[in-house]
């Protein structure tokens, strides 16, 4: 997708990808002419990072960086995870999900035979960040979404970021209609089922750019990163027009809202934190990173949030407190080759993953990046490293977000299971096992305090019905999806077939179902 092209010695976005050849790591900020072929031209910037974020006028953080991570267990794919197939000429960007072992990618590229030529968004599906990612067309990659017939996105659609948030997905993306990878602004897209996408907000941006200064970038507003957190929708974003911007355009933004378009109750990161303004398209006083083609998640073991961005050395993750207020930890590094990237893995509402051995203790770091230059970026890999020896459920508040769903031992012998903010006892460890995500032998006070919201006894009523699953109906008068029959068996609980109109009409508890990795 159109990337705003930087100044030789800092890292920007990608402009023009050439289709007709490798490009070098540095470019200079003029636009490189179109090469001929069957692809779109785009073109390649280089990248580094300075991680203190700057405003208006530049801004350091209030305190040093407090801790320094321990670090871990590098891995890498030891080659391609996933591509378009030999006739994609770039592949870069992505946006990846993990969700009870299976990870789901979403990444730019360009496959010959679209209606109208331009970048797409692929997607394709794996059991292991390693891949091979596969499509459910049985190619190596489907392109899910495309350009629109007249929309602000005529041209291009790329940079995909996705979440998912009570069962919806959301896709955050660059859009433009400019042939030279200019004027770019930030559309949505929604899914419920990740595959086929619906534009939102009548198909206009969701974000544009601000226009507070003009410089020669006039790349616009794009490459966004989106992640959810306690009800509200989270977006960082380049606009090479914001007042924070330098001069070669650099800079990443923050707006959150609790609406998912950012049409409602918009705040907006500036020097002082997060403040209302009138719309998402207003003056960018604050960024919190100097650096673009960024990604990021909250790590709820690190109550904090990790920015990823690329730098020499492989991928730099830089730590922000909730507030934006100062780096609780120093940067580490994910390391190995970096062309253009990077995508972290990350959980259904763009958090860090919760290791099921370790929940308290380790952090998984992952990313797919690309590795090379063909046309375009290209070569995606997997890369990665644990952050390990923490104390993460010491806090109140990281305890119950890391154990959400995991089992841990009651004071009547029995086992209770997170769920939320309260507790479902199950008096079968065995059923207990089945369902949770993993058993913490000793319980965090602050999940132990947790108020016991229903009981699961043994023989409990289990109920199906046609297209629907097995769910128990427990002594809150709630049904509390299992998924399986086998888990009914467990409990020995007879499993009575009722209309699915009947089971339609139960109050729902939670879903256990889905708590396992």
């Amino acid at each position: 997708m159109p990337r705003p092209n930087l100044t030789v010695g800092l890292s920007g976005p990608r402009r023009r990808r050439a289709a007709c050849g490798a490009l070098g790591a540095v470019l200079a900020t003029v636009l490189l002419a179109a090469c001929s072929g069957t692809a779109i031209p785009q073109a390649e910037g280089s990248r580094a990072v300075l991680p203190g974020g700057h405003g208006a006028t530049r801004q350091a953080p209030r305190v040093p960086p407090t801790g320094t991570l321990a670090t871990g267990h590098s891995r890498s794919s030891g080659g391609v995870v996933a591509s378009g197939g030999p006739a994609a000429p770039y592949n870069y960007a992505p946006s990846v999900l993990e969700t009870q072992g299976t990870y789901r990618m979403w990444w730019c590229s360009q496959l010959p035979g679209a209606a109208r030529p331009g970048d797409q968004i692929l997607y394709a599906a794996a059991t292991s960040p390693n891949g091979p990612f596969s499509a459910p067309n049985r190619r190596p990659g489907q392109a899910v979404f495309t350009n629109s017939p007249n929309g602000f996105d005529r041209l291009h659609t790329c940079d995909p970021s996705v979440i998912e948030v009570n069962g919806v997905y959301y896709l955050y993306y660059t859009g433009t209609f400019d042939p030279h990878g200019n004027r770019n602004a930030i559309g949505l897209a929604t899914s419920t089922d990740g595959v086929h996408w619906t534009r939102a907000n009548d198909g206009a941006p969701i974000v544009s750019a601000a226009g507070d200064v003009t410089h020669t970038n006039t790349y616009g507003a794009g490459q966004p990163s989106a992640l959810y957190r306690n009800g509200m929708f989270y977006l960082m974003f380049t606009d090479t027009t914001g007042a924070a911007t330098a001069q070669n355009g650099a800079g990443q933004f923050v707006l959150r809202s609790p609406d998912p378009a950012f049409r409602r109750g918009v705040q907006a990161l500036g020097p002082q934190g997060f403040a209302s303004v009138i719309s998402a398209t207003g003056v960018r006083t604050r960024s919190v990173a100097d650096a673009t083609t960024s990604d990021w998640m909250w790590v709820d073991a690190l109550q904090a949030f990790a920015i990823a961005t690329d730098d020499n050395g492989g991928t730099t993750i830089t730590f922000w407190d909730a507030g934006f207020t100062y780096h609780p930890d120093q940067p580490i590094t994910i390391p190995g080759p970096q062309r253009e990237g990077p995508g972290l893995v990350r959980t259904a509402e763009g958090h860090a993953p919760v290791d099921a051995a370790n929940p308290c203790g380790l952090v998984p770091l992952d990313v797919v990046r690309a590795t090379g230059v063909a046309a375009g970026p290209d070569g995606l890999q997997h890369f990665g490293v644990d952050v390990d020896g923490l104390h993460a459920c010491r806090s109140g508040a990281a305890s119950l977000a890391l154990l959400d769903g995991f089992a841990v031992p009651a004071p009547d012998r029995t086992v209770d299971i997170v769920v939320g903010d309260h507790l479902v006892e199950v008096e079968r460890r065995s059923v207990a096992l089945a369902l949770a995500a993993g058993m913490v032998e000793t319980p965090p006070a602050a999940v132990a305090a947790l108020p016991v919201e229903a009981h699961l006894r043994p023989g409990a009523v289990a109920v199906s019905a046609t297209g629907r699953p097995v769910g128990f109906r427990l002594d809150d008068g709630k049904l509390w999806v299992v998924g399986a029959a086998s888990v009914a068996q467990l409990n020995s609980s007879p499993v009575q077939t009722v209309t699915a109109q009947t089971w339609d009409s139960y109050p729902r508890g939670a879903d256990l179902s889905g708590l396992r990795p």
